[in-house]
């Protein structure tokens, strides 16, 4: 709801949520150091600017990290892993079009991540969690777009069909399909976003 480069009002966000100014005043403390929103002296917080070359960094980054968990994912996929994965494909159904926009948000995430945990390692984990904190924070606006198209779900799908039959050459081709499309659609949206704020 907070645009890009907007002031944001810890007393207000504190009221909304029914709480003190402190723990909202660490959060933001938390979102500064993670480049999320910025502190200015006797100003206050601000959002971010968005920026199309940080969008374009973070796509990149994701591809680059995720398909080179592939080979550790196989190695370690067992039947409980395979159930997770499966699970974290449905999308709970909403009436409510924002609700069921912001669930196929989280279905996105929460797919990409139970398919990065199942190689063990921790550290490139971390880093695909704080990108996606990046996405969703600052750019949710521009992949609500994205998540409303189909084609995600079928990528996700032959993604998921390749790791578990363990065929590596065609997971890695259904991550690069994947992230092409994906990226594609966001930084065109984002584009046609920044250039309507300038008129």
């Amino acid at each position: 709801e907070i645009l890009p480069g907007q002031k944001i009002s810890y007393h207000q966000l504190a009221e909304r949520l029914k709480m003190s100014n402190t723990p909202v005043i660490q959060a933001l403390k938390l979102m500064e150091l993670s480049g999320i929103v910025r502190h200015e002296p006797n100003r206050g917080y601000f959002t971010e600017p968005t920026s199309l070359k940080e969008i374009q960094e973070i796509y990149d980054t994701r591809e680059l990290i995720e398909v080179s968990l592939l080979p550790a994912i196989m190695n370690n996929l067992e039947e409980d892993g395979i159930s997770r994965l499966r699970k974290s494909l449905e999308i709970l159904p909403s009436d409510n079009p924002k609700e069921e926009l912001y669930q196929r948000l989280i279905t996105d995430r929460n797919f990409h991540l139970t398919l990065a945990r199942l190689s063990k390692h921790r550290t490139r984990v971390q880093i695909l969690r704080h990108l996606f904190d990046l996405l969703y924070l600052k750019y949710s606006a521009s992949l609500s777009f994205v998540a409303s198209n189909s084609f995600v779900g079928a990528q996700h799908e032959a993604l998921f069909e390749a790791v578990i039959s363990h065929n590596l050459e065609a997971a890695q081709e259904a991550f690069k399909t994947h992230f092409s499309s994906v990226k594609s659609h966001v930084l065109k949206t984002m584009g046609q976003m920044i250039a309507h704020q300038k008129r």
